[in-house]
């Protein structure tokens, strides 16, 4: 295979020397298969280059103490390695027709495991693979596992041909790979007896399985002739918790870790509170939505006082999803509001595309927060969004466009971050 070249920064050593559409045919000899091969290779003190020109011609280069990013080339992006399972959970056969391509790419790539935290199966891995992720030092992995119990794991993935994960883990650890697991828990499917065995075999592989994460399935209102699955509740939610907490006390004392941390949509749903920030220990599992919540609350509470508000403060409405608006309303909103008389209040987007079983900020579509836009006519200067609704495009998961957000309305739309005091900062400056 050979890298197509898309783009050259001006800033690059070969910027005026190599066009896009170059293909890149060696690097130090040898061939390159994909983006993270090219960052391997970079990693050396010399690099030589040997590109095909737009009409075959050879260009050969040879810089030195260069990184990947120093050179500036931009390659095609690499063909994702696709899913082989049918997950009763699956959240790409949980969506309506006519959405754009890329939301159906059931993607299972160990390459976008380590460059971007994406939780994968190791269902597709060819022995090839597997020496190539240890060969190149692919590590932490997240993988998804859900249960340890092969016969129930293979059930659950809806493939009989699924390799047992135990023995993948174990050589990868082996073989200095450290992992992330998570298990989506089903009620009256892997939770129980299974949960627990999951948990007791992964926390035996620890440190090379460094944490595992519990969070709840998440159900849309597309599942025609998918398999009936509850949704935690408020007492079934309290029950996990209890248990996780339990195994959290055991795992401390034995391995020095808590080692299994539940997400936040747990507490939320149980009406009970967030462990403390240092119980997340690492917050390896943060974009997993384990411990989002505690964090945001205790950055706001340490740096409230910085705050720096300008005399004629604009009107804010700020737009959340329903898990976590009555927390920041309490926690923080309610707090401006009284101590800084900010204008500024919280609405709560409510789900309608997806569905009313679907909670958290980062599911919420162009067209429901359109729709709460509109509800509060123009009544506000400012208007915020969560941090984790937009993809790297500027795109909502309805292809709907934060541009065409921004036309339906009057006022500034920002993207919000993780920490309200930076989002205010922002917005003020």
């Amino acid at each position: 295979m050979v890298m197509k070249v898309v783009a050259v920064d001006p800033n690059s050593p070969l910027y005026g020397l190599i066009r896009p559409g170059f293909k890149l045919l060696y690097l130090n000899g040898e061939t390159v298969r994909d983006n993270i091969d090219v960052r391997f290779k970079m990693a050396e003190d010399a690099v030589a280059f040997e590109f095909e020109g737009l009409k075959g011609e050879r260009y050969r280069f040879k810089l030195r103490f260069e990184t990947c990013s120093d050179v500036g080339l931009i390659f095609e992006e690499d063909r994702i390695l696709s899913c082989k399972n049918k997950c009763l959970f699956c959240f790409v056969h949980q969506q309506p027709k006519g959405m754009r391509r890329a939301l159906y790419v059931r993607d299972d790539d160990y390459r976008l495991s380590f460059t971007h935290g994406n939780f994968i199966t190791l269902s597709n891995l060819s022995e090839a693979d597997m020496m190539r992720i240890i060969g190149q030092r692919l590590s932490p992995l997240y993988v998804s596992v859900h249960a340890t119990d092969d016969t129930l794991r293979r059930c659950i993935f809806k493939n009989e041909k699924l390799p047992a994960v135990l023995p993948q883990l174990k050589y990868l650890i082996k073989n200095g790979i450290f992992i992330h697991t998570q298990a989506v828990i089903c009620p009256g499917i892997n939770d129980g007896h299974f949960l627990e065995r999951t948990i007791d075999d992964l926390a035996a592989l620890y440190p090379g399985v460094s944490t595992l994460g519990v969070v709840p399935v998440g159900l849309t209102r597309y599942r025609d002739r998918l398999p009936r699955i509850e949704p935690y509740n408020k007492d079934s939610a309290a029950e996990l918790l209890n248990f996780i907490h339990e195994k959290q006390k055991k795992y401390l004392k034995k391995l020095g870790t808590r080692f299994v941390f539940a997400a936040d949509e747990f507490y939320i749903t149980a009406g009970i509170d967030f462990p403390k920030l240092s119980e997340y220990e690492e917050m390896a599992q943060f974009e997993n939505g384990i411990g989002m919540m505690r964090s945001l609350l205790v950055d706001f509470n340490r740096r409230k006082k910085t705050l720096a508000v300008p005399k004629k403060s604009p009107r804010m409405a700020v737009l959340t999803g329903v898990s976590a608006h009555n927390i920041i309303k309490s926690h923080i909103i309610d707090y401006l509001k009284k101590q800084w008389r900010l204008k500024i209040d919280i609405f709560m987007v409510e789900n309608k595309f997806w569905g009313k079983t679907v909670t958290v900020s980062g599911l919420l579509t162009g067209q429901d927060i359109r729709a709460q836009l509109k509800l509060l006519k123009d009544n506000y200067d400012i208007y915020l969004l969560p941090p984790n609704c937009l993809n790297a495009d500027g795109l909502f998961l309805d292809d709907f466009s934060l541009d065409d957000l921004k036309k339906s309305i009057r006022g500034d739309i920002f993207l919000g971050k993780y920490s309200m005091i930076d989002t205010l900062k922002e917005v003020w400056s």
